[in-house]
């Protein structure tokens, strides 16, 4: 293995700065969009459905970014042209979503605000594989998770700062108030500014000169199911096509939550791909579908992980907002201060998580070199799960800050232990595609999540949102147990 440049601090500083402003684009989202919502009149129930757009979005975006920045050399370089393009457009988002006349107008501009994000988003993630060593990767990641949990702390905070210097926090039925408005279009400004630092202070080489190609650890094999006899992806595909059109036929005989149908259209449209697979010679289709069916080892077993962590990320993000309002602040009226005054609390919450996920970025590196990545990954999960139980049991709206603590050291590990493992595991030259196929077992759970946590809220869990959480919370102990399948395969290296 050839020896290669390592970093300065500053230098890894520079080339994650921008995903300060990518996720304040996010935490605005994540934080308000609910809020926009029911403010132009969804109703409890209609949210899931609503939040679709995001994960789907996601699904398509983040393999096309992929496969086209693994193959694009600029001016500008490999993945940067990718940053300015998506925050141009999720600037252009934020500045509109706040005056939506309309629901579906801000169910579209979330389309349009998710999938911009996640054309600057994907390859960030592929930017740190391939400038970065592999002893410097957990480093590089754990900066990305700092300034996630930076920019998710001020963008969560500032309608409740813009509260608390006299800007107006309601507004008349069917309006945005000032608050939000204000948070909007200050966040797209942050967003642009910041990936604008990443473009012009980050110097990427040339294909066959980057940090990853140069020292690219031996990339785990898998069995080729790509290359299977034609006749197996034939079956598994008409297997996948007639169940997922069974399930959706199902739903519509016996009248079954319409949510559900996103799980029998997933499965339908899973096999309609291998199906078309077998008519296709190459290309970016091809490359995407072949290089899902032959993910390596670790790959899948972290997939497993990423399900059920993401699943319980899903849960938070849409049913936060109607747990502490209805739970805490005793009122689900939308036009009421308490609702109001309950909506910048959960954005106070998820400050303080990703300020403690900023904390624990810190922390981070230093518990991988005494446990090794995936025992971190674990603790840090079990943690997450804890602290979303904990709401059941804590009534005190600022005895939820605790309760974020937990949330926190999760969602740092979330965002960086992953993709150090993965990063050891795929080929160099596809370290953009790969990132994106990665992608998938991040927006499936969400897909399921907003498939039936609806209806699990209505006919299980007696109606109450806060029952969602502690879903959630289960779920990312599930996650922190899959952890240990995970093969760690040289936790020195990240050291």
């Amino acid at each position: 293995m050839s020896q290669t440049r390592t970093l300065s601090f500053w230098q890894i500083w520079n080339m994650c700065f921008g995903f300060l402003g990518i996720q304040f684009g996010f935490a605005l989202q994540n934080a308000n969009v609910s809020r926009i919502f029911h403010t132009l009149g969804a109703s409890v129930d209609d949210i899931p459905v609503l939040w679709m757009a995001a994960p789907l979005t996601g699904l398509i975006v983040q393999p096309i970014v992929g496969y086209l920045s693994d193959r694009t050399w600029t001016r500008l370089g490999r993945r940067r042209p990718y940053f300015l393009i998506g925050a141009v457009l999720a600037t252009l988002a934020l500045l509109a979503m706040p005056h939506s006349p309309a629901l579906w107008i801000a169910a579209g501009l979330l389309w349009v605000l998710d999938a911009s994000i996640n054309i600057s988003m994907e390859p960030f993630r592929a930017f740190v594989g391939d400038l970065l060593p592999t002893r410097q990767r957990a480093s590089g990641y754990a900066m990305q998770s700092f300034f996630i949990g930076i920019g998710s702390v001020v963008a969560s905070l500032l309608p409740w700062l813009l509260a608390q210097a006299g800007v107006a926090n309601t507004a008349g039925a069917g309006e945005v108030p000032d608050t939000v408005r204000y948070a909007f279009y200050f966040g797209g400004a942050v967003l642009l500014l910041t990936i604008l630092w990443t473009v012009l202070t980050t110097r990427e080489d040339p294909p066959g000169q980057l940090a990853g190609e140069r020292e690219a650890p031996e990339a785990e094999v898998a069995p080729a199911l790509s290359a299977s006899p034609p006749a197996l992806r034939l079956r598994l595909g008409t297997a996948a096509l007639v169940l997922g059109l069974i399930g959706c036929a199902l739903v519509a005989l016996l009248g079954l939550d319409k949510q559900l149908y996103v799980l029998g259209g997933g499965a339908a449209v899973f096999g309609a791909l291998l199906l078309g697979r077998g008519r296709v010679r190459g290309g970016m289709y091809a490359a995407i579908v072949d290089d899902l069916l032959d993910m390596p080892p670790t790959m899948r077993r972290l997939a497993v992980v990423q399900f059920f962590s993401w699943f319980a990320l899903f849960a938070m993000w849409i049913y936060t907002t109607d747990a502490v309002t209805a739970t805490h602040f005793g009122t689900r009226d939308t036009t009421s201060a308490a609702y109001n005054d309950g909506a910048n609390w959960v954005g106070v919450l998820f400050a303080a998580y990703n300020g403690f996920a900023a904390l624990a970025a810190i922390v981070i590196p230093q518990m991988v070199r005494v446990l090794g990545l995936r025992w971190s990954h674990l603790l840090n999960l079990c943690l997450g799960g804890v602290g979303f139980l904990s709401f059941l049991l804590i009534r005190d709206p600022h005895g939820l800050l605790l309760s974020m603590v937990g949330v926190g050291f999760a969602w740092a590990s979330i965002l960086s232990l992953p993709y150090a493992l993965l990063s050891d595991s795929v080929p160099a030259r596809k370290m953009g595609l790969y990132m994106g196929i990665f992608n998938f077992f991040i927006v499936i759970p969400q897909l399921v999540a907003a498939s039936i946590l609806g209806l699990l809220v209505k006919t299980v869990l007696g109606g109450a949102p806060i029952n969602a959480l502690a879903v959630g919370g289960l779920s990312l102990l599930v996650a922190g147990l899959c952890t240990l399948r995970v093969r760690d395969a040289r936790p020195e290296a990240h050291a």
